[in-house]
């Protein structure tokens, strides 16, 4: 079930006035990779970027990251917030004016990052590091009522840093009965199913990848579906794109693609809420 597309102050009062039963899983795209997840009346960010950071970095460059889309909410204003994640270092991931001003709302909040980029994280964070829940492939960590594991992610391939530690990651996130896959961004790779497993939502990037143009490896539309379908996963949701000009991809090819394979979907518009039941519930 979805509702309406939010921003601002109507987005912060929809989350609020989420339904917190136990038997339901609220999620919210907040466009690009970032997600808010809210179960039980407790609150997990994915990878939100809601700054313009990058469009000032790249101004004037042959990769200009103009936005066409809006800012849905102002990190300033999240401190009901009670974890958030970073699945690598790029900055639409790891993004310093979006986490400062979140985590300073939310001092209680947790920071969850990959561990061989620590340093990195507490930097752009402004955080003292017990703040910081440090994760790699196969290390699972209790955060704020939801189960967080990492698992790998091929940012074009699978890298690991000079100690063996993931420099890219997703994360398997379980709250109550249901399992959620956030891809961060990633290619299809040999046994991703296999890692990933069964899932009742998969977050998953759509925008493709184009080295010539600075766009880094991600999946495009047909290889989300199919990623979908063979975890397998109830329902598949597509993002990464929507955001910058340059580096954005049309979500009718993946849409097309999941109805060929019988794979449910959901595409959301930036604001929008997606309500998943717990199994068993209509």
């Amino acid at each position: 079930m979805s509702v309406p597309a939010l921003t601002g102050g109507h987005l912060l009062a929809d989350v609020r006035d989420a339904d917190p039963s136990p038997r339901l899983l609220h999620i919210w795209w907040l466009g690009q990779s970032g997600f808010l997840l809210a179960h039980r009346g407790r609150r997990l960010m994915l990878d939100p970027y809601l700054s313009d950071s990058l469009t000032r970095k790249y101004a004037g460059t042959d990769r200009p990251h103009t936005r066409v889309s809006d800012i849905v909410v102002a990190p300033e204003t999240l401190g009901f917030v009670d974890a958030v994640t970073a699945s690598h270092a790029h900055t639409d991931h790891l993004d310093p004016e979006t986490l400062g001003p979140l985590l300073k709302a939310a001092p209680e909040a947790r920071l969850v990052a990959p561990a061989a980029h620590r340093a990195l994280a507490l930097e752009r964070a402004r955080i003292p590091p017990m703040r910081l829940v440090e994760l790699d492939d196969g290390v699972t960590a209790e955060v704020a009522g939801f189960q967080i594991e990492g698992v790998p992610a091929a940012h074009e391939a699978i890298e690991r840093d000079e100690a063996g530690r993931m420099r890219h990651l997703g994360y398997v996130v379980t709250a109550g009965p249901l399992r959620v896959y956030h891809a961060g961004d990633t290619v299809q790779y040999p046994g991703i199913a296999d890692r990933v497993g069964p899932v009742d939502v998969a977050l998953l990037p759509i925008n493709g990848r184009d080295p010539a143009r600075g766009v880094a490896g991600n999946m495009d539309g047909e290889e989300a579906a199919l990623v979908a379908a063979e975890l397998p996963a109830a329902i598949a949701v597509p993002c990464h794109y929507g955001t910058f000009a340059f580096n954005t991809a049309s979500p009718d090819g993946f849409v097309a693609a999941c109805e060929r394979r019988g794979v449910r979907h959901a595409v959301l518009r930036a604001g929008e809420r997606f309500t998943v039941p717990g199994r068993g519930e209509p």
